[in-house]
């Protein structure tokens, strides 16, 4: 990606070297699918995991007094860049559906984070929480995703993180709300459904910021695409599930196979529009790319 010398936005929280409590998130980061197969696996509730953890307020930089590995300034300056990428990208496209575009604050932390979600831990990936309008993350995701998953390179990140940015557009649009009532009144395994769409859809959305930024900017290279997809591809519940416990469960999918997070997010590349991500009325959205 060209993405040096970019403007770096000014919404980053940096929280590393503090230490907390216990898993979970709201919107879901790309490996909490990975946390709770392996509670379940070693006997525990995955829903511990998915679904839940004790309400809180963010606190403040600080805390355990452990030292910041330096070699992670380069990938926090990028990933500043991305998050300015897409406050740029972003209040054009609301502005005809009447929303105002409210930018997320991103915070970095290191192994475990009190949010409005709830203390979640590292673990857990990059999540966003819908109440306190934050992206969480550990730069050492993107380690995991390069060695654990097999998805190297800087746009793989950057999808990650407008992936979530993604998840705060949803906020934004009144689809998380209307997404939190539905689940409670649903079966698990429609709630799980309703799960993959809202996915689906931050996906398709991530792929939205990607062709605005690179028609207006010119940010992607050779391979960049490619570098996309193929984080989508690792991230999919049945890859994931099939290397947790070598068998997929389609039912208790929540974010989506392979094939479909890599149809909506190509779907949102190609076409940058909002219309072109409606996973929730798209009578097929259910099939895609299976």
């Amino acid at each position: 990606m060209r993405w040096q010398g970019g403007r770096r936005s000014s919404n980053i929280e940096d929280r590393r070297g503090s230490g907390l409590g216990r898993p979970l998130a709201v919107g879901g980061g790309a490996a909490s699918i990975v946390v709770a197969l392996l509670v379940m696996l070693l006997g525990g509730d995955p829903s511990d995991v998915l679904n839940g953890g004790e309400q809180g307020t963010t606190s403040g930089t600080g805390g355990s007094g452990q030292a910041v590995d330096p070699r992670q300034d380069p990938m926090k300056d990028f990933v500043a860049v991305i998050l300015a990428d897409t406050e740029d990208t972003w209040p054009g496209l609301l502005k005809p559906v009447g929303v105002t575009y409210q930018q997320p604050r991103l915070v970095l932390f290191s192994d475990m984070v009190q949010s409005a979600c709830g203390t979640q831990d590292a673990a857990v990936g990059p999540f966003y929480c819908p109440p306190d309008q934050r992206v969480y993350l550990d730069l050492h995701f993107f380690d995991e995703l390069d060695r654990r998953f097999g998805a190297p390179g800087d746009f793989a990140q950057a999808y990650v993180v407008a992936h979530e940015v993604g998840h705060h557009v949803q906020n934004l649009l009144g689809i998380s709300d209307q997404v939190h009532s539905q689940r409670s009144r649903m079966s698990e395994r429609d709630a799980n459904a309703l799960s993959v769409l809202t996915e689906l859809q931050a996906d398709c959305f991530a792929g939205i910021w990607a062709h605005h930024a690179q028609k207006q900017r010119k940010v992607l290279e050779e391979g960049d695409v490619e570098e996309g997809l193929g984080a989508a591809t690792a991230i999919g519940d049945d890859t994931l599930q099939r290397r947790a416990r070598g068998r997929v469960v389609p039912e208790s999918f929540t974010h989506g196979s392979s094939a479909q997070r890599v149809y909506w997010f190509r779907r949102g590349l190609e076409q940058g529009t909002l219309q072109g991500c409606d996973t929730f009325n798209d009578g097929a959205a259910g099939t895609r790319g299976r």
